[in-house]
């Protein structure tokens, strides 16, 4: 079986991107090649794929409006066929990785990310990631900006594009290498990503190492506690510049509600309770992060308290009803459980 490198993977579209042109080419049973090549030029990070070896051919598409945009994504839904003025509005999309519906779209010479709803959601994913993005910002950490507008009565999160500089009316790429691509792990081995291993290539490779190991640990304590459990080795990146690697913005981070307690993070963690989400199983490898006991401590115990002060008035932000803040407090945000051998 062949299997594409990571390092290129990141480049590729994802579960989402690979839907739409399979509707587009009507054929469920494209090749890695063909995802490669069929999807926008404008991906995430720095690499195309070209069919020519010499000639570079950009495959662009014109900017779409966001109602386009939302129409196209729930047909793509409903596996019906685009009208040709919707195909062309949603191939802005087909480049960006992710399961959930999204595109790329401009404001303001700016770049972002667009994501939408899906029919079949169990609760406001949405306003969720923005209430989730908004808190790690007041608890410190170094996230993409977010935002959300309306459009056809539905909401929509921008999260800005941290892999573009725009320079007047120039915009440069950067390449970004997944923490899957750093561990030197194909997309069939990510159950084995962990993050002591991550740990690791920070120490050796990473300008900083020393801060970029309190931010990731900053990030899997702020995961756990927001109820953040898709922190999968995707969901981490560092920016490449040919020489030396650095930590790019977190993204991707959204509260799973649940029905129980006990649950893992999708990284391994390798602490005193294995890979369970508790505040204490982190806090016993935070030597590996470059942090004492007591530095571990003091960083978590302040994480929780911004977001007890802060929860309301983040969702009172991101407009989340009474209801799903009710669900989220407690069901994945503070879960009782994150706080087993804590006090």
């Amino acid at each position: 079986m062949n299997v594409t490198p990571a390092c290129l993977r990141d480049g590729a579209p994802d579960a989402w991107g690979r839907r739409v042109l399979e509707n587009q080419y009507g054929d469920t049973s494209l090749g890695e090649l063909d995802y490669f090549l069929f999807s926008r030029s404008d991906r995430i990070g720095a690499l195309d794929f070209q069919s020519s070896s010499s000639d570079y051919e950009a495959r662009e598409s014109e900017p779409a409006k966001m109602r386009d945009l939302l129409k196209a994504a729930e047909l793509v839904e409903k596996r019906q066929l685009l009208p040709p003025e919707l195909e062309r509005a949603l191939f802005r999309g087909t480049s960006v990785g992710g399961a959930r519906p999204k595109a790329l779209v401009e404001q303001d010479n700016k770049q972002f990310i667009a994501k939408f709803s899906l029919s079949s959601d169990t609760y406001d994913i949405v306003k969720a990631e923005f209430v989730a993005m908004r808190m790690a910002e007041k608890c410190g950490l170094q996230v993409a900006p977010v935002s959300l507008v309306r459009s056809m009565d539905k909401d929509v999160l921008l999260v800005e594009r941290f892999d573009r500089d725009v320079s007047g009316n120039s915009c440069y790429r950067r390449h970004i290498l997944s923490a899957l691509s750093l561990l030197l792990l194909d997309a069939m081995e990510a159950r084995y990503a962990g993050y002591l291993d991550f740990a690791d290539q920070i120490r050796q490779r990473f300008i900083n190492p020393k801060a970029s190991l309190r931010e990731i640990f900053a990030r899997l304590s702020f995961n756990i506690m927001i109820g953040n459990t898709d922190d999968h080795a995707r969901n981490h990146a560092a920016y490449w510049d040919g020489k030396f690697l650095s930590l790019t913005p977190a993204y991707d981070i959204c509260p799973q509600p649940r029905a129980g307690g006990e649950v893992s993070q999708a990284m391994g963690i390798g602490g005193n309770r294995g890979n369970l989400s508790t505040l204490d199983n982190i806090r016993s490898v935070c030597q590996s992060f470059m942090l004492s006991h007591d530095e571990a401590t003091v960083l978590i115990n302040e994480q929780e308290k911004i977001i007890r002060a802060e929860w309301e008035a983040v969702c009172e932000e991101g407009n989340l009803p009474l209801g799903e803040r009710e669900r989220l407090w407690q069901g994945a945000v503070l879960n009782p459980f994150c706080f087993e051998g804590w006090r």
